[in-house]
Order: C-alpha cells, then sequence, then structure tokens
C-alpha cells in the first residue's frame, strides 16, 4: 500500500475509535450518542466513497450535539477530501477551540496543515498530540511528523519521527517503510533490509516495497532475493513504474 494512503487509513481508524468514546448517561438517546452514532456511519460511508450521504450523517451529528468534537474532525476529514480547505480548517479549528488539548483533533489539523504545504506549522500539532498522555496511539502522530519532515527535505527529523514511532509501537508499516528508504540511502543496507523484512511480515508487497528490496538485495549481493523481488514486481505490477525501473536496470 502506498504510504501516504496507508497514512490517510490510519487517520480515519484513529478517527474511528476516537468516536467510539461516549459519557456514560441513563439514555441510549442522549444528543452525544445521537452525535456518535451518526459519525461512526458517516465514517463508514466515507470509506465507500458516499460522501453525500456522510455530509448528511455529520450534519445530523452537528445538529444533534454542536460541541461534539469527534463531529468537527469528521467534517474537516470530509471537506479536505472534497479539496474544500476553507470549510475543512473551519471544522478543525472549532474542534481546537472545543477541546484544544484532544489528541485526534490535534493530529488531524496537523495533518491538514502538512498536506496543504503548511509543514513548518504542522510539527507543534503532532507533537502536542504525541505528547498527551492520554492518547492511546502516539506512533500514528510522530509517524505523520516524520512525513511531513520529509517534505520539507529535513531526513534527520523525519528519521527521528520514525524511530519514536516505532517505540511505542514496532508495528507501524508506514514507519518501517521509510526507516528501510531512509537506511537504504544512508547505505545501512544491514539496517534497510531489517526494516523491510519488518514490514513485509505486517503488510502486503506493492512495488515501491518490492523495488526497494531489489536495490537492498543488489548492495547486499544476495541474488536470490533480487530474484525473487524481481520476479514478483514483473508478474504483479508489470506496469508499474517500478517494474519499467527495473527493466532499464537489467538492460545497463
Amino acid at each position: 500500500m502506498n504510504p501516504r494512503a496507508l497514512l490517510g487509513l490510519l487517520i480515519l481508524c484513529m478517527l474511528l475509535s476516537g468516536c467510539e468514546t461516549t459519557k456514560e448517561t441513563d439514555s441510549d438517546h442522549s444528543p452525544e450518542r445521537i452525535a456518535a452514532a451518526n459519525v461512526e456511519l458517516g465514517l463508514a460511508y466515507m470509506r465507500e466513497n458516499e460522501n453525500d450521504v456522510a455530509l448528511q450523517k455529520f450534519n445530523r451529528a452537528l445538529k444533534a450535539d454542536p460541541d461534539y468534537v469527534p463531529a468537527h474532525i469528521a467534517m474537516g476529514l470530509l471537506y479536505q477530501r472534497l479539496g474544500d480547505n476553507n470549510h475543512a480548517e473551519k471544522y478543525y479549528k472549532q474542534a481546537l477551540r472545543l477541546a484544544p488539548d484532544n489528541p485526534q483533533a490535534l493530529n488531524s489539523y496537523g495533518q491538514y496543515l502538512c498536506q496543504t504545504g503548511r509543514t513548518s506549522e504542522s510539527e507543534k500539532y503532532f507533537l502536542k498530540a504525541a505528547e498527551n498522555r492520554f492518547y492511546q496511539a502516539p506512533e500514528v502522530a510522530y509517524t505523520n511528523a516524520g512525513i511531513c519532515a520529509l517534505r520539507e527535505g529535513n531526513v534527520d527529523k523525519g528519521e527521528q519521527y520514525f524511530r519514536s514511532a516505532l517505540e511505542f509501537n514496532p508495528n507501524v508499516t508506514t514507519a518501517l517503510f521509510h526507516m528501510a528508504d531512509i537506511s537504504y540511502n544512508n547505505q545501512s543496507y544491514l539496517s534497510a533490509r531489517g526494516y523491510l523484512q519488518r514490514y513485509l511480515e505486517l503488510s502486503d508487497q506493492s512495488p515501491q516495497i518490492l523495488w526497494l528490496g531489489i536495490r537492498i538485495e543488489r548492495e547486499l549481493g544476495d541474488k536470490d532475493a533480487v530474484a525473487s523481488y524481481s520476479l514478483a514486481l514483473k508478474a504483479n505490477y508489470p506496469n508499474s513504474n517500478e517494474a519499467q525501473l527495473l527493466r532499464e536496470s537489467e538492460r545497463k
């Protein structure tokens, strides 16, 4: 899976977990429970790309409970997907006005800032989220901070954040991919192999992963591993850019 796609999935899963936490009430029909149910439904519709229905559900959530933070986060996520940055930012900021220390709101707004080119602004939101002792997934915020650092061209800082993510959760595939790539570029080929193997134990192959594996194993001189990765790349992704790069490299 493409790391950016994976990063989006991680954030969506994080929102889902955030929406499941509601206050104890005496009624299943309390405003907060109605809002939570509609947010969960809206996120499910978003996964199916039924964005118009998702918008209806999120609006119902906010009508039931205008101060329900996960609904504002979900609205921001939806409008960000639709390319309406003005509305996306409005909802993210409202979530933070309602709950300045909410880690989901902090992380989601940081991710929005990063994706809209405001990379230097995003870092403080990721770190504030990650350092919240009540946040159950600090590795998500650290991974996002690492990706944003790479977008700025700061590989050292990116590596630092990916290492922090993996300290909290050694199975974060996005962080493992980037650590394998960074290690390869730093000529630390054994480390690169280790990160890549850990990735493949947890996730499916992709053209990017297979091409990285080929380059790592070429440097380490493992012809069998090169042949195995090459066969998988040509067989499963023959039209990918990575397969084309492989064919070009084999003609040299």
